[in-house]
């Protein structure tokens, strides 16, 4: 399959630069599998589509503040976007990480930051990524509640001061985060409030936990022409054994998200059943893929020619998918992470 068959025209205003006033006050499009019939709703309808023995299965991976701005020594700003940090026990903390400008870092570099931090560049990685020892007078956890900022996907253009990352640390975040880890948020759960998961469990609807941390990956655009060449990154995740045995005896299943549904499928066996395991999945989900336990999905709008996109062409067929869209954007629908939702039935 060509990644041109997975494009589509998007108006840059739909590209949402805020999250909705209220979080289950976002839309919500209903695609039907079976009919073909699209509903156009609000999120909190969502209670409403659910029953006695069906299960959400939500991402409870939490954000953390992974962006950065220090200056170097020559006195100019740089942006720093924490991957992943590194094993072993170093004097400081290492991490791999993204520069923005990158054109001239120079290893051994010396970068500065508020508080008494200190990070020295101590090898390029990549093209793109690097290896980073920090120093800070105090933890250094503590350090990035402080002074870091909501990692925001680079299609949020606005201005990112102080004020607006202390409300996106808070938006930008599932009210269910729990386990910190993602350098992305899983955004189709950013809709749900409290209100709305009392609403389900006052219908006998499960809800069942599963953690996968979300990496830079989900940024990057696929580079293969052809849709069958493309490898994913790396992700880590846990499912334990309550929300194993919770899946195992689901009427439906509904994964929150393009994650969820990784996990799950990572694990599935041939008849649909989990186990409670920990690991690691590079699981690339693309039209003509099996679904195992998948029965329903709600997920976000996506990016054309994404891997996000494809997965949910490969639950709902490319035709539909493109014709929802259509329609999506014909309605003014929010685009992308702060943007409006779609629950496939």
């Amino acid at each position: 399959m060509r990644l041109e068959e997975f494009a589509y025209d998007l108006p840059d205003v739909l590209i949402a630069q805020e999250p909705a006033a209220v979080r289950d006050r976002s839309r919500m499009m209903v695609v039907h599998r079976k009919t073909g019939e699209i509903e156009i709703r609000t999120f909190r309808d969502l209670p409403g589509y659910f029953g006695e023995g069906d299960v959400f299965v939500v991402n409870d991976s939490r954000v953390f503040p992974a962006r950065l701005i220090g200056r170097k020594e020559t006195g100019g700003l740089i942006e720093i976007l924490l991957l992943t940090r590194q094993p072993g026990d170093p004097p400081g903390e290492t991490w791999e990480v993204l520069l923005r400008p990158a054109k001239r870092v120079v290893v051994g570099t010396t970068v500065t930051f508020a508080a008494g931090c200190r990070a020295t560049i101590v090898r390029r990685l990549s093209e793109k990524r690097w290896l980073l020892e920090f120093r800070t007078e105090i933890p250094f956890d503590d350090f990035l509640a402080r002074f870091g900022r909501a990692p925001l996907p680079p299609y949020i253009k606005r201005k990112r001061d102080r004020a607006r990352s202390l409300q996106d640390l808070e938006r930008y975040q599932t009210v269910y985060a729990r386990v910190k880890g993602s350098v992305a948020a899983p955004t189709a759960g950013l809709h749900f409030t409290q209100e709305v998961l009392e609403l389900l469990r006052g219908r006998a609807v499960g809800i069942a936990p599963v953690t996968l941390h979300v990496g830079y990956g989900t940024f990057l655009p696929i580079a293969a022409e052809n849709v069958e060449d493309h490898v994913m990154e790396e992700e880590h995740f846990t499912i334990d054994g309550g929300t194993a045995q919770l899946i195992n005896g689901a009427k439906r299943v509904i994964a929150v998200g393009t994650t969820s549904t990784r996990v799950l499928e990572s694990v599935a066996d041939d008849e649909g059943k989990i186990r409670p395991v920990s690991g690691s999945t590079r699981l690339y989900i693309y039209p003509g893929s099996r679904f195992r336990r998948v029965d329903a999905l709600l997920t976000n709008f996506h990016l054309p020619k994404s891997s996000l996109f494809l997965l949910v062409c490969a639950f709902a067929g490319t035709e539909r998918m493109q014709e929802a869209y259509r329609i999506a954007i014909e309605n003014r629908f929010r685009f992308y992470s702060y943007g409006d939702c779609m629950l496939i039935l």
